[in-house]
């Protein structure tokens, strides 16, 4: 029997350092959110697979550290 797999809402990246809030539109307009511990949070809907990969490239491609990939609840 196969179980329905439901795609997440959208994912919170973690990454390294502050980036400039100018960066949202560059990651698919994920919010960018500075964190008291030195990181910045990328959080927002992601369509697929594909633009998920396409946010992770462009994270390498800027050369900061990714920390965590994390899927984001469906708002209830």
């Amino acid at each position: 029997m196969n179980a329905l797999v439901v795609p997440p809402a959208g994912y919170v990246l973690r990454v390294s350092g502050h980036l400039d809030p100018h960066w949202s539109q560059w990651f698919a307009g994920l919010a960018l959110a500075h964190e008291a511990d030195g990181t910045t949070s990328l959080t927002g809907p992601v369509a697929d697979q594909a633009e998920l990969h396409g946010i992770l490239s462009r994270v390498r491609d800027l050369g900061v550290v990714l920390i965590s990939v994390t899927p984001a609840e469906p708002p209830s």
